[in-house]
């Protein structure tokens, strides 16, 4: 399954067990934007495993409260994030301390999804 889905905030890549989301930039992802990820989440996976890898190409910030809710979601196996800017990368680590579940950081998506496709073993 590959579908792409358009946003107010974000454009979503769905695959099998994992999507793909490119937020815009300059946005402010708040608990309000997750519950609309977590939706679309619900809708294609259900309760089926998956991982959810954020392609940090645009510069955003995120409400690091969203990662409570976010680690409420029981058939997310992992969360990571993919950018080759140092600032993303120094940000994902602090986001890192506020999710119960895998999280990783890459340079590169076919790192990601290699790291997705292990961990859903």
């Amino acid at each position: 399954m590959t579908e792409r889905l358009r946003l107010d905030f974000c454009e979503v890549h769905i695959f099998d067990n994992y999507m793909i989301v490119v937020m815009d930039a300059g946005v402010h992802i708040t608990l309000k934007e997750n519950l609309i990820l977590t939706n679309t989440a619900f809708t294609y996976f259900k309760n089926k495993p998956f991982v959810y890898i954020t392609h940090r190409i645009n510069s955003y910030s995120v409400d690091p409260a969203i990662y409570k809710e976010t680690s409420k979601i029981k058939n997310l196996l992992g969360f990571c994030v993919v950018s080759q800017n140092f600032m993303a990368k120094s940000t994902a680590q602090i986001e890192k301390l506020f999710l119960d579940k895998p999280f990783e950081i890459f340079d590169t998506l076919p790192e990601a999804i290699a790291w997705t496709k292990e961990l859903l073993k």
